[in-house]
């Protein structure tokens, strides 16, 4: 069993690498796009300065003296960092047009520069000199921000529990990396609550469990909530069912065609159930052998001592029920 973590004090519910290896030339779709004021050597427009894990920033601009043939480089610096990176090269066309991009993994910002060699470099014949600094770029554009979101994966979700047992859900999180926080969180009441959080181990991994103590069916998602390195995202992970049993049987055939208490016509297409106190709309998850159905409550009934519900015919047949027994229900 894992220690518990300091970070799960949830009651519970009743850098790596920063480029690709491609260079892309074609134009991505425009958002958002950042451009540099007239006057600057370089001015460049940077697409879309939101994007997602991997995906490839795109820069487009010109040099102002507009000279075509001038080497430029695209320059990257994660966030939080003093270095410059060169991540893609070339050469202005007619006008001094220049078209650059290259995948990002993590959020920073962006510039191009005139890649001319500096003159003064020693030649070959020439002893080496003694280490310094590289010069600054003859010229270099406006930088600009770029936010990149991190990347989650899933893969191993608990759906299906009774109540009382625990929900978890398992994958990693990339930029792999050790203490971020990822949160498990379910949709209710029209807020997404937090019920777990962990955080990550070296390679992105996380784990996520809540013991859930009473019925429920909610949507879950992990979220992670954003860092110096990436930007915020969320990955849904489907409904989350905790089930109790209730004893259930059937109506169908010689009834339809009658009107429903909750409103509407019964028919042999009719998915729910009735039930003599739950709200009519009340939505709610069947279970009966693996088989899972969302449903409504649509009718009043069963009005025959030890039965809770009665499901429809068409209910009764997705979950493959006999028509009398036991099933599992999340309200």
């Amino acid at each position: 069993m894992r220690p518990q973590n300091p970070l799960r004090a949830v009651p519970a519910l009743g850098l790596a690498s920063v480029l690709g290896s491609t260079i892309a030339l074609s134009a991505a779709a425009p958002a958002a796009a950042q451009s540099d004021t007239p006057g600057a050597p370089i001015q460049i427009t940077v697409r879309d300065g939101s994007l997602r894990f991997g995906a490839a920033v795109d820069v487009t601009g010109r040099l102002a003296s507009g000279q075509p043939g001038v080497p430029v480089a695209l320059q990257f610096r994660p966030a939080g960092g003093a270095e410059w990176v060169a991540l893609r090269s070339a050469v202005t066309q007619d006008g001094g047009a220049l078209h650059l991009s290259a995948p990002l993994r993590r959020s920073g910002a962006v510039r191009v520069v005139d890649a001319t060699p500096q003159a003064g470099a020693a030649q070959a014949d020439e002893p080496a000199p003694a280490p310094a600094p590289a010069p600054p770029p003859a010229a270099v554009s406006a930088e600009r921000p770029v936010r990149v979101r991190a990347a989650l994966a899933t893969e191993h979700v608990r759906h299906h529990l009774r109540a009382g047992r625990r929900v978890e859900v398992a994958g990693a999180l990339r930029p792999g990396g050790g203490g971020r926080v990822v949160a498990l969180q379910l949709r209710r009441e029209g807020r997404w609550r937090t019920i777990d959080r962990d955080r990550t181990a070296a390679g992105g991994r996380y784990r996520l469990s809540q013991r859930l103590g009473s019925p429920m069916s909610a949507p879950a998602r992990v979220r992670f909530a954003g860092d110096g390195a990436n930007a915020a995202t969320s990955e849904p992970v489907g409904r989350v069912n905790a089930y109790r049993r209730a004893f259930a049987s059937a109506y169908g055939p010689g009834l339809f065609g009658n009107p429903l208490a909750c409103g509407g016509t019964f028919t042999p297409a009719t998915i729910g159930v009735a039930h003599k106190t739950l709200p009519c709309g009340a939505a709610l998850t069947l279970r009966y052998h693996g088989r899972s159905v969302r449903a409504h409550v649509v009718d009043r009934g069963p009005f025959v001592a030890g039965r809770e519900f009665d499901l429809t015919w068409a209910t009764k047949a997705r979950l493959g029920h006999p028509g009398m027994g036991w099933i599992e229900v999340t309200r």
